[in-house]
């Protein structure tokens, strides 16, 4: 479950951005993943993520029952060329390689809370463009 620092947190925001490490936790069925979805639910906090996170974690769709079910209240952003060509430049000014951590780092809005498995490369991506307020749960 969420520590009661997180459920403080996660009831303060307005949204919720995902990536596939907390996509994956859910296909799991991981207790914590599942709870900080049903606070973000109960507070009617929007959940986002982008399509090529989906991608990402999309194998075995009749086997990935859980990941169907999470992405039904997911805002799922599409990646456009425009978000692509920010990505590239995003990371080339911090020396990354991965354009959907970097696409998923410039649909953070400031006080978004962003739910990764990767926090040393979204750290990077989000200082670069100024978004210290961006919340990091690891998932």
């Amino acid at each position: 479950a969420p520590t009661n620092q997180e459920e403080g947190v996660l009831g303060r925001v307005s949204r919720l951005v995902l990536d596939a490490g907390a996509f994956i936790a859910l296909d799991r069925n991981d207790r914590s993943m599942w709870a900080r979805l049903a606070i973000a639910h109960q507070s009617e906090q929007q959940i986002l993520t982008h399509a090529g996170i989906v991608g990402q974690v999309w194998r075995r769709p009749a086997r990935q029952a859980r990941v169907a079910q999470a992405l039904k209240g997911v805002d799922v952003r599409s990646l456009t060329v425009e978000l692509a060509q920010a990505a590239g430049l995003l990371l080339a000014a911090t020396g990354r390689d991965d354009v959907h951590d970097a696409a998923l780092a410039l649909v953070c809005e400031p006080n978004d809370v962003l739910l990764t498995s990767d926090i040393d490369d979204l750290a990077a991506l989000l200082t670069e463009r100024r978004m210290s307020s961006v919340g990091m749960i690891r998932v």
